[in-house]
């Protein structure tokens, strides 16, 4: 599937407002855990591994 402009704007957007979340949650936390990283890493795969299946992945 190919993406126009707009799919590449929502995607461009989507990232940034995951990054800001990611820094306010690194921010907000006295000391960075195991749990910590757990959540970032477990946010960005069920957020970006279905949009990587749907636009980049070769059929």
């Amino acid at each position: 599937m190919r993406m126009n402009k707009f799919t590449a704007a929502g995607l461009a957007f989507l990232f940034l407002l995951w990054l800001g979340l990611v820094a306010l949650i690194i921010a907000g936390t006295p000391k960075f855990t195991l749990y910590t990283a757990f959540v970032i890493a477990a946010s960005g795969i069920i957020i970006f591994v279905p949009l990587y299946r749907k636009y980049f992945k070769d059929k």
